[in-house]
């Protein structure tokens, strides 16, 4: 949250960059209706003015084997070492051929950088992408040289001939009167990864990814950026799996569909972080995916876990052990994490300690559900429920240089999902209706007075339909998918009551397809592909962002952006997060 200090400090700014600083979203060249490369309609990271610091992490590297590929880092000369915003760019292709969509990371001294998949191309179309992030946060990071790797793991043979190469650069904006340097962290950790970093392998329960730290003895805040996400069978489609009971009556993997990433300090429970169903660009049905990608397929957003309760504690001196867990996984999840924290300026040591924590009582543990039934010709209908709910509390404080204080967040985090079967000897159709939230606020108090309130709330439904059918005479099968997916967030940051912003992101992607397969599971046609994804953004200071993308049998059909914005033109702030990154009141409107 904001310190009490700086409330009028940061109005002052805040207006002041907002009567210079509104940036203007910049549309396509040309439409991209015809085009079949790789077209959505994510917003970029909105810019500061002022020509940026460019620093080239790696240029057309090539990636057709399992090896990473390293690189060094050099802060940027003559930019300074406090910045008003850093920006991670890359740019991906794949040649045209066969290829598997694979998994993207990039690191720097063991902290990720940027957490994707690639898109899968075709014999005739080569895709090429761009993703951005905002690394604002990270900026403790840059002011050092240190040794970094990309990582895109390819197999590149006979059968698998698609080669995929990248580039990646960091874009550093000089501070200025109207764009202040930003207030970031004043360290950044990796977690549970190498000095160069990678992602950890979670393929149990019983797995973790962790590690010992021995922070400054002035710990005022800290959060916790997590990444997880499935791959391999089952974990890649882990939100159509039911519990092993259930698995040989309907035909399903088991281990049932419930991921949620438990996040604990020395062993005692500190937070949830909600795994989101993103989907490869060859899940389900590969057809969906070209050439608009499911949502965040190709850059994933983290999740923040607030972690501030417990800074009285990790202040303390001694060796610390943060950990992730995995609750349900059942077989291959790959984590990533970062672990942000605030130094009090004014004091070299302060104390505190945790008061209560009322996650420490409520395992992971859902409750199962079901109205399956199988007749006597062996037919089966009905479906398979898992729910968890939990609400819990979590208090601690801090003897700060202004004062003692309090910090409480309050979630409560759900889950729910739904699978449907109608089984037949010549059908299998399953229907996955699932939905994750969050519902969550963060306070601190520095005696009466609330010297910073941030309140979070997320949705992540998710509607899949896959209706499969025999013919009898030929014994192809045809494949009927539908996929609705979403992510809808709401941020509102206030101080005492007083509220200094708020905003609103929705991205949701819907499509289907048919694909017709021989015996042997070959593709032999496929008909009806449509998509459509549509972005919006808005916020309390007057931002809007629309963008509209829709596709039919495998290129752009339609395409707006800005048409629901006054003066039918997207405009947000360079201070905004409209991709729905994450932030706290310490790095927004908190110069």
């Amino acid at each position: 949250m904001l310190p009490k200090g700086n409330f009028s400090r940061c109005l002052a700014f805040a207006g002041l960059s907002l009567f210079f600083a509104s940036a203007v979203e910049a549309a396509p060249s040309s439409s991209p209706v015809g085009t079949a490369n790789v077209t959505v309609a994510d917003p970029t990271v909105p810019r500061p003015p002022g020509k940026p610091c460019v620093v080239q992490l790696f240029s057309n590297d090539t990636f057709d084997d399992f090896n990473t590929r390293p690189f060094s880092y050099t802060p940027p000369a003559g930019c300074g070492t406090h910045w008003s915003k850093v920006v991670l760019e890359a740019d991906f292709s794949v040649t045209a051929g066969v290829q598997f969509d694979r998994t993207a990371t990039i690191f720097l001294g063991g902290v990720n950088l940027f957490f994707g998949t690639t898109q899968e191309p075709t014999s005739t179309l080569a895709p090429s992408w761009h993703v951005e992030r905002d690394l604002t946060d990270y900026s403790a990071l840059f002011r050092k040289a240190g040794q970094g790797q990309a990582d895109i793991g390819n197999i590149v043979d006979s059968t698998y001939t698609g080669v995929i190469n990248g580039s990646a650069r960091l874009l550093f904006y000089p501070a200025s009167i109207v764009a202040p340097a930003a207030k970031v962290p004043d360290v950044v950790y990796p977690l549970g990864s190498d000095p160069v970093g990678s992602t950890v392998l979670l393929d149990s329960s019983a797995n973790a990814m962790t590690t010992t730290l021995t922070l400054p003895r002035n710990v005022e805040h800290a959060y916790l950026d997590v990444f997880t996400q499935g791959q391999s069978t089952p974990d890649e489609f882990w939100y159509t799996c039911v519990p092993d009971q259930y698995a040989s009556q309907t035909g399903e993997c088991g281990g049932g569909n419930f991921r949620e990433a438990e996040i604990s300090v020395d062993g005692q429970p500190a937070g949830v972080a909600p795994v989101y169903p993103w989907i490869f660009t060859g899940g389900a049905d590969l057809f969906i995916w070209k050439p608009t990608p499911g949502v965040q397929t190709l850059n994933f957003v983290p999740y923040r876990v607030d972690l501030t309760p417990f800074a009285g504690l990790l202040s303390n001196g001694s060796p610390h052990q943060v950990t992730l867990t995995l609750a349900g996984v059942n077989n291959y999840f790959m984590a990533t994490g970062s672990l942000l924290v605030y130094e009090d300026p004014h004091a070299s040591r302060v104390s505190g300690q945790v008061i209560s924590n009322t996650l420490a009582n409520q395992p992971a543990t859902p409750t199962i559900g079901s109205t399956l039934s199988t007749d006597s010709s062996g037919n089966t209908t009905g479906n398979v429920t898992t729910n968890l709910s939990r609400h819990f509390v979590i208090k601690g404080y801090v003897n700060t240089s202004h004062g003692r204080v309090d910090t409480t967040v309050d979630q409560t985090v759900s889950f729910a999902n739904t699978e449907i079967f109608d089984i037949t000897s010549t059908i299998y159709d399953q229907t996955s209706k699932q939905l994750t939230s969050v519902e969550g606020e963060s306070t601190s108090k520095t005696g009466a007075f609330v010297t910073g309130q941030f309140h979070q709330s997320f949705r992540y439904p998710l509607y899949m339909e896959s209706d499969e059918t025999v013919t009898a005479s030929t014994g192809d099968l045809t494949v009927f998918t539908n996929i609705r997916q979403g992510f809808d967030e709401h941020t509102a940051l206030s101080i005492d009551g007083f509220p200094l912003y708020a905003a609103d992101v929705h991205n949701h992607h819907e499509g289907s397809d048919s694909i017709v397969y021989s015996p042997d599971f070959a593709i032999l046609s496929h008909s009806g592909q449509n998509s459509k994804q549509d972005f919006t953004f808005s916020d309390s200071l007057g931002g809007c962002y629309r963008a509209s993308v829709s596709a039919a049998n495998d290129v752009v059909t339609a395409y707006s952006s800005g048409n629901a914005c006054p003066g039918r033109q997207n405009r947000v702030f360079w201070f905004t997060e409209p991709d729905g990154a994450p932030y706290q009141g310490e790095g927004f409107l908190g110069w």
